[in-house]
């Protein structure tokens, strides 16, 4: 069979599900190519990550004898057949990322408002994979888990993680609040929620933890999500004092008010944030 793909709206970022697609079909013997418009297929796959309020559809018609459309911008609910979800994903779509993409686990306890991963995934942290799915030695480990340190496996997937020697990079942060002194060699936490003070949880990860490298222990900071800019300002302060790197992320970065793009463009920019460690010192006319 002849198989298109169509990855509606990555931005700089693999789409692991047409990725396992993709290694399904080749161990078939199918063709597999990104989809061209004019072209027949025998199957086409479409795959959206973000709603239409974030990205456009895709607009190019599609000729082909079935269209499967699957991802969070279109269905919450719609998963990969068991026998596609656990192939190991085919990296050769993404030749330009030389990371391993992947998840250990799926689910979240916390059920933030800002956030589908209970609604779609499930309010239970559960594991779903071992490392060994989805990883083939690469130097740098993309973990996509939502709450890994929810997980009653925590333990042994970190030691996964540990042995394979890679550089890890937890890309949705992680829950803090889980975090104990078994809890050590962890890199990015969140602090998503402005009404909770997580200023005592992070002074007791430093009592827990040997690295001290403030570059290493990176803290991402919610934004224009039911936070005022002296919230954001109090977070990113008390996080700074404390010898955390706070990384401002901007809920609905296009409708964000300019003052939080300003913010984000100060502290994430860390050249700039170094050389002018507060806000109101700031120019971005200068950066």
């Amino acid at each position: 069979m002849k198989i298109g793909l169509v990855d509606v709206d990555s931005h700089n970022f693999p789409n692991i599900p047409l990725m396992k697609i993709s290694a399904y079909h080749k161990a078939q013997g199918d063709t597999v190519e990104w989809h061209i418009p004019l072209d027949t297929y025998d199957i086409v796959y479409v795959s959206k990550v973000f709603t239409i309020t974030y990205t456009d559809d895709y607009p190019f018609t599609i000729n082909a004898e079935q269209i499967i459309k699957g991802g969070t911008g279109y269905d919450i609910k719609n998963k990969l057949p068991t026998e596609i979800e656990t192939m190991c994903p085919d990296c050769s779509l993404y030749p330009q990322y030389s990371e391993s993409y992947g998840f250990l686990t799926r689910g979240c306890p916390r059920n933030c408002p800002f956030c589908v991963v209970s609604k779609k995934e499930g309010r239970k942290s559960v594991q779903v994979a071992d490392i060994d799915q989805f990883y083939r030695g690469q130097k740098t480990i993309k973990l996509l888990d939502p709450n890994l340190l929810a997980c009653k496996e925590r333990e042994s997937l970190l030691q996964q993680l540990i042995d394979s020697k890679a550089w890890i990079d937890f890309t949705q942060g992680l829950d803090i609040r889980m975090a104990d002194n078994d809890i050590t060699q962890l890199l990015h936490f969140a602090w998503d929620n402005p009404k909770e003070d997580l200023t005592d949880m992070f002074v007791k990860f430093d009592s827990y933890s040997e690295i001290k490298d403030e570059r290493k222990r990176r803290v991402y900071v919610l934004t224009n999500f039911n936070s005022t800019h002296k919230e954001d300002l109090y977070r990113i302060y008390t996080l700074q004092r404390l010898g955390y790197d706070p990384y401002v992320m901007i809920y609905d970065k296009y409708n964000a008010p300019q003052q939080t793009r300003h913010l984000a463009r100060w502290c994430n920019n860390k050249r700039v944030y170094r050389i002018c460690p507060k806000y109101e010192d700031y120019d971005s006319r200068l950066a």
